[in-house]
C-alpha cells in the first residue's frame, strides 16, 4: 500500500508561484502513475498533471499547460508540482494520487489518495 502525503499549499497573490510536494510512504511509488488533481466546493475533482514513475511522457490539463510542471526526486521518493503564474481560478484543494491504471487523467484509475492541501490565489 502507498500512503501519499501532500504539503506546500498556502495563500499567494495572482501571478505568484507555489510548489507542492507529495511524498510516498509504505512501498513507495514503484511502478505507479502519479497524478495531481484539484477540487473546489461543489465541483468534481479534476485532473491537473500526471506521469508514470517508471518514465515516459507527462500529461497536463489544458488549463495549466505552460504554467505547471510535475517533476520527481527519486532519492526522496517525492513528486512535485511547480505552479507558476497562478490565477484565482487555480484556487482549490490539491490532491496527490497513485495508481496502476492506464489512463493518467482519469481519477478512477487511482487507488491511493493524499489528504489534500489547500491552495488559495488572491486577485
Amino acid at each position: 500500500q502507498v500512503q501519499n502525503i501532500e504539503s506546500g499549499g498556502g495563500l499567494v497573490q495572482a501571478g505568484g508561484s507555489l510548489r507542492l510536494s507529495c511524498s510516498a510512504s509504505g512501498r513507495g511509488f514503484g511502478s505507479y502513475t502519479i497524478g495531481w488533481f484539484r477540487q473546489t466546493p461543489g465541483k468534481e475533482r479534476e485532473f491537473v498533471a500526471a506521469f508514470r514513475w517508471s518514465g515516459g511522457p507527462t500529461y497536463y490539463a489544458d488549463s495549466v499547460k505552460g504554467r505547471f510542471t510535475i517533476s520527481r526526486d527519486n532519492a526522496k521518493n517525492t513528486v512535485y508540482l511547480q505552479m507558476n503564474s497562478l490565477k484565482p481560478e487555480d484556487t482549490a484543494v490539491y490532491y496527490c494520487a497513485a495508481g496502476r491504471g492506464g489512463v493518467p487523467y482519469a481519477k478512477a484509475e487511482y487507488d491511493y489518495w493524499g489528504q489534500g492541501t489547500q491552495v488559495t490565489v488572491s486577485s
